[in-house]
Formats: C-alpha cells, structure tokens, sequence
C-alpha cells in the first residue's frame, strides 16, 4: 500500500509547469499544488487568465466536441477514461479544456510543457502515476506543445498511455498527423479545435467587461471598439482579452473606443503555421485560386504566407510549378513569369520581391488554363511503369560511336531538314506505341492554336 506521504514525495519537483503557461505573477507552488493550485488566479493575473471558464457550462465555442455524452466532456466531468490530443489554433480553449480536466473527481493532474520537461521528467511522472494508480488514483498527465517532444520523448509515454497508467492530454497548434508519432496517435483520441467564431469573441468580451473575475464592469467599450477587436483577434480568445486589456489600460476616463484600440494594438493575427497543417492548407488554397482562377483568393492567400514569414523561395517554386501543371501550352509565357519571379526573390530578396510574386500570382491566376502537360507527362510515366518501353527504332539509335554501323545504328534515318515543310513521315515511338496521343490540346488559350497544326504534323508523321 502506497502511503499518502509517498505519493506526496518529490511533487514539487515533478510537477513542472511553464511559468507562462499556468503559473500567476507572485505566486509560487506549494509543496504539493493540486489542480486549483496549478491554475489558481488572483486579481493581479492577466484578464485572459482571470476569465478562465470555471466549469464546461461556461466554455465558449467548441460544441461539436463539447455536447452530451461527448468524449471530451465525459472526460471534463470524470468518466471518461480515453486519451486525447487537443489540437487547434492557439486561444480556442485548450488549457481551458486541461484546467477542468484537474477539476475531474477522483483523479490526480500533472503538467508538463514540452518547452522544459525531457525524458527524466516524463519517467518520473509516470512512476509516480503507476504508485497511484496502485493506490486506486487515476493520473491525468497534460502535456502543453506536445509537437515539440521528440520521437524518443514521445516513445517514453506509449506503455504508459496504453496501459492507461496516465491519461494523456496532449495540446498543440499543429496537426498532429504530422508532429505526433504514429503509436501515439493511434492511443489517443484527436480532437480538433476551431477557431472561435465572431459571435464567440463577443461573448467572450461581454464576459470579460461584465464579469466581476474581469473588469467589473467599470469601463465602457465602444461597439466600434468590439468590432475591431474581433477583427483583429483572428478567432483567438486569448488575443482578444490582451487587446481588451491593453486598450482598457490605455484608456482615459474608463472608455475605450476605436481610436483608443487602433493606437493600441495594430497588427492583425495570421492564423498559419510555418511548419504544419496551416502550411499546407493555406499553399493548397493559394494554388487551387489559382487553377479556379481567382485572382482576388490567390492574392489574399499569397499575402497571408508573406504576412506570416513564409519563405518566399518556397511560393516561387510552388509558382513555377503550377505554370506547368495547370498552365502549360495554353500560356507558355506563365512559366517564364514564374521562373523570373524565383529569380527575383534569389537576388533581391524581402520586401521588394513580393512585388514579383504577386505579378506572377496575377499572371498565373488570369492565364487560361490547362492540365494537357500534366495529363501527357502522368500518361506516358504510367505507361512505362506498366512495361511499355520497347525497342528504340534502329534508324533512331545514336550512329556516333564505332562500330554502330555495323549494328545498324542510324541507318535509314529520314533528316527532316531535308524536307520540305521540316516534317516527314517516320516511326518514332517504339513499335507497341505507334499511334499513341499522349499530349491533347485543350482549345483553351495557345493550346487553341496548336490543336489544329498538331493534328497536321501527327497526320504527316504517321503517313496519314
């Protein structure tokens, strides 16, 4: 039988916590913090953490993952007994989420940020986790930027996980298809959060002025000034309460108004993510503007990716591309375009290359379009992966080495300078591939002309 005075033993030193996760400005844990401890607050706590939801009822957005009987709130409220991974945009709720789960009855909360815990940490929060678990005292384990433990980090918890000798409540803002290690993800229930909603921001600022945990009420916050707050908080509850707070503390008189708001904060969030699923589905929507030729969408995503600090050489090869694969012949200037776009963004760099990126974005979205070259060249590959790549012709072979001709290399090799129109008529393709049209023009832009004469010169060279 595990003693309490055990259990209670090296707490302080397991129980690590980023000081800018959990912990209040002048206040130190105790020698053994529990879960209103970990998350306590007082009046001198930022206003994001002051107005932490106290309970699940209080929880704004999320209701797809917050309804009844739902994993996550099963969980919140004690019965659940599935690991998860929270995963979703910074300010939706995620450490919320983690508060009430130390709340839950009947069991024990750690927490590690995977900014300062290493493998000693997890192990010794898991042996400490299996003598309670002996002791009948389940251990949630939240882990804050799980993304950036490593593989062996990662590893570490697996045993632990499925045994479900902890449960595990991972946070992070990347997808963790791409940050997680496979084991893990297949013990652990992925729910992703959204981005708070326009409504949701309102609320969580009417909260917030109203709330005696908040302003109390003791200031006025113009609707002019609401509106541009949620503007610029992207979504992000957190964000919002900074601006809020910022702006109430700029204040004269206790009324924030626009132009109170605008001095203080003045730069929008960037919902993207260099190194995960934002990457992705913002260059994804940026190319797809562009095949669907939107020129406004495609400017907005290319400006999105600057805004964030994505690296430009990256969007000119994602340019250069696209001019190829949704371009081609029906505009074989869009891949010059691209192509000196790349070469300005190589020798001149930010800022000033943005302005060759967005000429090829508006080049490429307006060209006409395309998908002959990729259809042509994924054809052809298919049919060589399928074991169509006969004999080369031997007229065909190269004649320059010795002893080719008497291989019978080059032999009979029609010159079509020799001829008149630069054409005649000759077998190219391998026998099994005669008459084979992997290329087929659209009658879109250039490909409109090419149409007509490649049906002549297939005519000429086939003997038609």
């Amino acid at each position: 039988m595990v003693s309490s005075a055990d259990l209670s033993e090296g707490l302080g030193t397991l129980h690590t916590v980023s000081d800018s996760l959990f912990d209040v400005p002048g206040e130190h844990a105790s020698a053994e913090p529990g879960a209103d401890a970990v998350f306590r607050r007082d009046s001198g706590a930022p206003l994001a953490v002051r107005m932490r939801p106290e309970n699940v009822d209080e929880v704004i957005g999320q209701a797809h993952l917050l309804g009844p009987g739902s994993p996550l709130r099963r969980l919140v409220e004690g019965s659940g007994a599935a690991s998860v991974l929270l995963y979703g945009p910074p300010g939706t709720g995620k450490t919320t989420l983690a508060s009430l789960l130390s709340r839950a009855t009947g069991r024990r909360f750690e927490a590690l940020s995977a900014l300062s815990a290493g493998v000693k940490e997890v192990r010794a929060v898991i042996d400490l986790a299996r003598r309670r678990l002996a002791a009948g005292e389940q251990t949630v384990l939240f882990i804050d930027e799980i993304h950036r433990f490593s593989k062996t980090q990662q590893d570490a918890l697996l045993a632990a996980v499925e045994n479900r000798v902890v449960l595990l409540v991972g946070a992070t803002t990347e997808n963790p298809s791409f940050s997680v290690v496979s084991p893990l993800l297949s013990r652990s229930l992925v729910l992703q959060l959204q981005p708070l909603t326009p409504d949701d921001i309102r609320a969580v600022l009417a909260r917030a002025i109203s709330d005696p945990r908040g302003l109390d009420g003791a200031c006025t916050v113009s609707e002019e000034a609401i509106e541009h707050i949620v503007r610029i908080a992207g979504g992000d509850a957190r964000r919002a309460l900074t601006a809020l707070e910022a702006s109430v503390e700029s204040a004269t008189g206790g009324a924030v108004d626009l132009a109170t708001v605008e001095a203080t904060v003045d730069k929008a969030a960037v919902r993207y993510d260099r190194a995960g699923d934002q990457h992705y589905d913002v260059i994804s929507a940026f190319i797809k503007s562009i095949r669907g030729s939107d020129v406004d969408a495609a400017v907005h995503y290319l400006a999105r990716m600057l805004a964030a600090g994505e690296d430009p050489r990256f969007i000119a090869r994602r340019l250069m591309i696209h001019a190829s694969e949704d371009i081609g012949m029906a505009d074989p200037m869009a891949l010059q375009t691209a192509t000196a776009a790349a070469q300005v963004v190589q020798q001149v760099g930010l800022p000033e290359c943005k302005l060759a990126l967005a000429q090829a974005t508006i080049h490429l979205a307006t060209a006409p379009k395309s998908g002959a070259v990729t259809t042509a060249i994924g054809t052809a590959m298919a049919d060589v992966s399928r074991g169509k790549a006969g004999a080369v012709p031997p007229y065909l072979r190269d004649g320059h080495y010795a002893g080719a001709a008497l291989l019978g290399n080059a032999k009979g090799y029609k010159f079509p300078h020799d001829y008149r129109e630069g054409v005649v008529a000759q077998q190219y393709p391998p026998d099994e591939l005669v008459g084979t049209d992997y290329y087929l023009p659209t009658d879109h832009g250039n490909e409109r002309t090419i149409a007509p004469r490649l049906e002549k010169l297939r005519r000429i060279i086939r003997g038609r």
